[in-house]
């Protein structure tokens, strides 16, 4: 055939491997304009180097082979663009949630956590609306962002006001399992009338360690782990839910560096 080169020329051409262009020859993504029926071996017309280029560098940047595909086979500029930009944009969170883990692990290497103040506090049962379900850790910001969002409308529809600050209850398993029953809540004086996910209830009375946490809750752990420190060296540990209660929250301000949460563990009182 004029105008090919066998794998071997293809490769060097390419910098693509043989190992690589024979795996994108059985994926389907990049097949050799012809093969020998009787050897099997592979030849590529020279218009394929410039297809070749471009699936190298969208692998240079982890485009999976699948959107790789569906890229080299849209229909349309527009469709293309789409893919390219939708996979870009990926890319961009990637290396946004890359930079602030590097800046929390940089601060906490360079500034050891200081001693932390930790409170104690006894809540009695009270009345509010809350939204429960068996959720992902990873999905368990976007989740409660959106019941607490959920519960405002709610509440608003129904002309109630809050009686205190939005929390949360979360199940041992959400931490050792990576998933588990979380509930959101918003204390309220009135019985709600469920609506949709919203049902009223009654928030269990308990006695609780404290520690409030400043900031978004990228580095909430840190406070989780200064709590369960001290409740562990004073053997004041019991089991139930782990709680949250939302001081300043999505809801008071966008600016998640000026939240404030206020973490809770169960704990037995002793005087």
């Amino acid at each position: 055939m004029p105008s090919s080169l066998a794998i071997g020329a293809f490769s060097c051409a390419t910098h693509l491997t043989v190992k690589t262009l024979r795996h994108y020859h059985e994926t389907g993504l990049l097949e050799p304009a012809q093969v020998d029926p009787a050897t099997g071996y592979r030849r590529y017309a020279v218009e394929q180097i410039q297809v070749a280029q471009v699936i190298r560098r969208f692998r240079d940047l982890d485009m999976p082979l699948e959107t790789i595909r569906a890229v080299l086979c849209a229909p349309d500029l527009q469709l293309r663009n789409e893919l390219i930009a939708a996979h870009l944009q990926r890319l961009e969170n990637d290396l946004a949630r890359t930079r602030s883990a590097v800046a929390s692990l940089r601060d906490l290497l360079e500034h050891p956590t200081p001693a932390a103040e930790i409170g104690r506090r006894k809540v009695d049962p009270a009345k509010a609306v809350a939204i429960t379900d068996v959720v992902d850790r990873e999905d368990a910001l976007a989740w409660l962002l959106g019941a607490l969002g959920e519960l405002h409308a709610a509440m608003a529809a129904q002309q109630m006001a809050a009686a205190g600050c939005p929390g949360g209850i979360f199940s041992a398993e959400l931490f050792c399992e990576a998933r588990g029953q979380a509930t959101v809540f918003i204390p309220c004086d009135a019985s709600a009338r469920p609506i949709g996910r919203v049902v009223p209830l009654v928030v269990p009375g308990v006695e609780l360690a404290t520690i409030v946490h400043s900031g978004s809750h990228a580095s909430i752990d840190l406070s989780y782990g200064a709590l369960g420190t001290y409740v562990t060296r004073h053997a004041l540990a019991v089991d139930g839910p782990l709680r949250e209660s939302y001081l300043v929250g999505p809801n008071d301000t966008p600016d998640a560096g000026a939240w404030r949460t206020e973490i809770g563990w169960p704990v037995f009182r002793t005087g």
